[in-house]
């Protein structure tokens, strides 16, 4: 892997990508990367609008952004010292811009809402899109209203999966680059408050015992390649494996996530569980992808 491969962050001015921006500062800082603030434009009429192809011409990047980005630059940098950053403006939609960027990436940084989001909309198609289809980690910046969190674990959903593997390998990775510990999640169905039957009790003791060596066996991979990294093992139980998840990530810097997990149908590239993680945890996602 190139070693330039740069930290990128979509920035639009609004409020979400400048806070998208700042954690990606923070990536490029601890990962000793350069980082690249990229504008996606698109012809301002180009919107199905049916246009005589004679008058329309090739969009121009816009002065107004260049103006944005230099400020955006100037400002992280003065914030951030030894921080490199470049800027771009590239033709295109700002989530096939942000995909098609991806491609020579370290990261990807996308904010959860942007400019011409719905307030009902905790994340925008765009911060989906990218996150489904990126061609490398994609980190997700929500909530946006709140400050950096830094001194809290990081947290990995633990299933077996090779998903599931790819996001324990980033988690650790991350959590050794930030000097926290790494904490290893397996979620397992809840009891109910209701007195079981014994079938039910075995099922549950079987669950309790898949659940010790998923996490013994991650455990032992994650200590085996980072020996000072403290690693915690925490089973919980919940209604599903979302809700187990985003309920741990309250004390969490950061919940990272695979793709795809066991139950995932093949043409879905963002499984339910990342879905709902990038929608409704209580700290920033980090969803693996393999760089290509």
């Amino acid at each position: 892997m190139p070693m330039n491969r740069p930290v990128v962050v979509g920035v639009d001015g609004s409020p979400s990508s400048l806070v998208a921006a700042e954690h990606a500062a923070r990536a490029a800082v601890l990962r000793s990367r350069p980082l690249l603030l990229v504008h996606g434009y698109l012809h301002p009429s180009g919107y199905g609008v049916p246009l005589n192809p004679y008058d329309l011409g090739v969009p121009a990047p816009s002065a107004e952004a260049q103006q944005m980005l230099e400020r955006t630059a100037a400002e992280l940098t003065g914030r951030w010292p030894g921080l490199a950053v470049e800027v771009r403006q590239v033709l295109g939609g700002p989530g096939a811009t942000m995909i098609e960027e991806s491609r020579r990436a370290e990261l990807v940084v996308v904010g959860s809402r942007g400019l011409g989001g719905f307030a009902g909309l905790l994340l925008g198609s765009v911060g989906t899109q990218v996150a489904a289809h990126a061609h490398c980690p994609v980190l997700v910046v929500r909530p946006d209203e709140q400050p950096i969190p830094v001194d809290g674990p990081v947290l990995v959903g633990v299933d077996g999966s090779e998903p599931s593997r790819l996001a324990v390998g980033l988690g650790a990775h991350e959590a050794a680059l930030r000097d926290v510990p790494l904490v290893l999640v397996h979620v397992g169905p809840s009891d109910g408050d209701r007195a079981v039957p014994e079938e039910i009790e075995e099922s549950q003791a079987a669950h309790q015992a898949e659940a010790v060596r998923l996490l013994a066996d991650a455990s032992a991979v994650v200590r085996a390649e980072h020996p000072d990294l403290v690693v915690r093992e925490h089973p919980v139980r919940a209604a599903g494996a979302a809700q187990g998840l985003i309920e741990a990530s309250g004390t969490a810097s950061l919940l990272v996530v695979g793709t795809r997990g066991r139950a995932g149908f093949a043409g879905l590239l963002l499984g339910s569980v990342s879905q709902a993680a990038i929608q409704h945890a209580h700290c920033p996602v980090l969803v693996a992808h393999p760089v290509s």
